[in-house]
């Protein structure tokens, strides 16, 4: 019996083991979805990606729904920027020096090369398992608990070791990355010396690397010095444009992220710049005051009247402050404006669908549907805009179609794979077969029926 629970423990110890040295994060995170942001990350994004000789067209960037500073490159070509990093950069030189850096681990595949860091670390961890266990069976529980623990901290010690070292590679990569675009570094040091101000107003020691995934700011700030001072465009500051439009679009997302009376203490009424205007705009409309809203709008758009983006606001105001037959317009000319751009005219679609239920007209979700189908052709990963068109296409009687939107919209939210399952099924065996539809509806079945059987075997 003792040692069956000797083995047992030693059993447990070893799960705990891997799950703390190999076990991504699996929590569950949102994307913010914004035409104009997305537009903005991309311009800025592919002179770096061209400096780091990746395919512009093989990255994404992408803008997450959390307040932590914090960038991350996930899985294949992916980039992550949390909403709160690009609160707290409040200048573009410091999300260029960010982005560099993230384009660094995509460059050098560090989510590909995964293993050469957490391979060593099992090693040490099984040979001390196996250690603790022969301990164990001899009599030595304690000893052998002590052997366990001792290489479980070794290992966390030398992936971590790891883990700093590609992080320090990194920051070199997106110096030179930086260079190679003609950009600034400079915003990438000042961005390491607020994160390590937040450490200091946080108490949090600054005498020990060891126990960390990334090196010491003050570390990461003296090694970076002397690549970033030697670069030509070292102190030439943000180009302005592009600085202007930053700070806009920074505006916009503290307003629709922020309490109204934060944004409201952070871009006062005497403020009139176009970052002011926009956070204000959209904390008047969180705050039930639609004119105020509507007011910042047109303040906008007396000096940048055929601005895409400042109508599409001026769109979604009306349409969430329920005037929806006002809003058509303005989103008709921004979607016009913007060469069809797939998340504004995705909102137009949805407002053409709201008018035709309001007034049963058929023009109305004719329309709708030219405009959404035009939009997914372009953005096939937007679950709003199959949302409209399955509406549509349940008002008209056509349950095929309907039942196909449904299907692509439950697999791009993440929904239960046997609901995915049943609507793919209603749509393949109402759909002419052989159509590209009809086909569409057995691929996501094929994917459907997997993830539920998988799903079935973990309960």
């Amino acid at each position: 019996m003792y040692r069956s629970r000797a083995m047992l423990a030693i059993c447990a110890a070893l799960i705990l083991c891997m799950t703390q040295i190999l076990a991504a994060p699996a929590a569950a995170f949102s994307i913010l979805r914004d035409a104009e942001t997305e537009a903005f990350l991309r311009e800025i994004g592919e002179p770096l990606m061209k400096a780091a000789k990746l395919d512009p067209d093989s990255v994404h960037i992408m803008l997450v729904n959390d307040p932590e500073i914090n960038a991350f490159a996930g899985g294949g070509q992916n980039v992550f920027f949390n909403s709160g990093l690009l609160i707290r950069a409040d200048d573009l030189l410091e999300l260029q020096g960010v982005m560099a850096h993230e384009l660094g681990h995509v460059a050098a595949g560090h989510n590909v090369r995964f293993g050469e860091g957490a391979g060593p670390a099992t090693n040490i961890s099984l040979l001390s398992l196996a250690l603790a266990g022969a301990l164990m069976a001899m009599g030595g529980a304690d000893a052998g608990m002590a052997v366990m623990m001792a290489g479980q901290q070794a290992a966390t010690g030398k992936f971590l070791a790891f883990t700093r070292d590609q992080e320090s590679r990194t920051d070199q990569a997106g110096a030179q990355f930086l260079q190679g675009a003609g950009v600034d570094g400079s915003g990438m040091i000042e961005f390491f010396r607020k994160l390590q101000g937040d450490e200091y107003r946080l108490a949090i020691k600054q005498d020990n690397a060891y126990n960390r995934t990334h090196p010491l700011n003050r570390e990461r700030i003296a090694a970076l010095e002397d690549v970033v001072e030697r670069s030509p465009w070292y102190g030439k500051g943000a180009d302005p444009a592009l600085q202007a439009r930053y700070q806009r679009i920074r505006g916009k997302l503290i307003g629709y992220l922020s309490d109204p009376n934060d944004t409201m203490r952070a871009y006062p009424e005497s403020d009139t710049s176009e970052a002011a205007r926009y956070a204000r705009a959209y904390a008047w409309h969180k705050s039930a005051h639609q004119e105020k809203a509507l007011a910042e709008v047109e303040a906008m758009l007396q000096r940048l009247p055929k601005d895409p983006y400042v109508l599409e606001l001026k769109g979604q105001i009306l349409l969430e402050s329920g005037r929806v037959g006002d809003a058509i317009a303005p989103l008709r000319q921004a979607t016009a404006l913007a060469g069809g751009e797939p998340l504004i005219a995705s909102m137009l679609g949805h407002a053409l669908v709201q008018q035709g239920e309001r007034d049963g007209d058929q023009e109305k979700f004719a329309e709708a549907e030219t405009v959404l189908r035009r939009a997914l052709a372009k953005d096939r990963d937007n679950p709003f805009a199959w949302l409209q068109l399955g509406t549509i296409y349940e008002r008209q009687g056509d349950t095929p179609r309907a039942a196909l939107a449904t299907a692509e919209r439950l697999q791009l939210t993440r929904g239960d794979p046997r609901a995915v399952l049943r609507s793919a099924q209603i749509a393949g065996n109402g759909l002419p077969k052989n159509t590209p539809e009809w086909l569409r509806a057995q691929d996501i079945a094929l994917i459907a029926h997997d993830q539920a059987q998988q799903m079935k075997k973990r309960r």
